[in-house]
């Protein structure tokens, strides 16, 4: 009898309790929207560390941060592929600014409004000196694409940090997963800019979702006292 692979925690970034709960509480914290920007003259004032949340459309990536801070409705999700259109920008804590950009790849938009959100996309990705981390997501359905790759080599090129984390985990039998996670580790090490880790996560069951909040909790401002 075949057995399937089961993801394990081995098999994703491990932390210290310590740095399990440091992540909890900020992540817990306020956070606020700041604003949407649909060009770089829009973008706020780069005063604190930055994280940005890259992905397909309806890669996961509203979800994926509704679920690390624990609400519902901050970052608005949708089933139609391109509704996010903007940069949107949140403020963690004081601590930490999270960046919700525009899906790329398919959308049921006009191909001009999708090379317009792929400027924005790559010029704010490119030239942004306070962003410590991209989190490039990948639909752990389908595994990484063309895209995809496109988007990491950019970054690459960049010299931009970026982590890939896998999402939908619990939409997918556990051989699937395990396939999709070593062939993500594989293609990764041709990347120099990318982590070296995957993060295997659910929005929808929380998994994986704390060891997320720990490592870009380790991103986020020191307070004094």
């Amino acid at each position: 009898m075949v057995t399937e692979p089961v993801i394990t925690a081995k098999q994703t970034p491990e932390f210290d309790a310590d740095v399990i709960e440091a992540g909890r509480v900020l992540f817990a914290g306020e956070c606020d929207f700041v604003r949407g920007v649909v060009n770089l003259d829009q973008v706020p004032d780069a005063d604190l560390p930055e994280v940005a949340f890259a992905g397909r459309s309806n890669a996961g990536k509203s979800s994926l941060i509704n679920a690390l801070t624990n609400r519902k409705t901050l970052a608005r999700t949708s089933n139609t592929p391109g509704r996010t259109r903007e940069i949107n920008f949140f403020n963690l804590a004081g601590r930490l600014i999270l960046a919700d950009l525009p899906g790329y790849g398919y959308a049921r938009v006009p191909k001009a409004q999708v090379e317009v959100w792929t400027r924005l996309v790559n010029s704010y990705l490119r030239g942004r000196p306070c962003l410590r981390r991209a989190c490039v997501l990948i639909d752990a359905r389908h595994g990484v694409k063309e895209s995809d790759i496109e988007v990491m080599k950019m970054l690459d090129a960049a010299a931009v940090s970026y982590q890939i984390v896998l999402t939908k985990a619990d939409k997918v039998k556990a051989a699937d997963l395990a396939h999709c996670l070593e062939r993500t580790q594989i293609l990764l090490r041709t990347h120099v800019a990318a982590h070296p880790e995957v993060h295997v996560t659910s929005s929808e069951k929380g998994d994986g979702i704390a060891e997320l909040r720990a490592a870009l909790g380790e991103m986020a401002e020191v307070k004094a006292g």
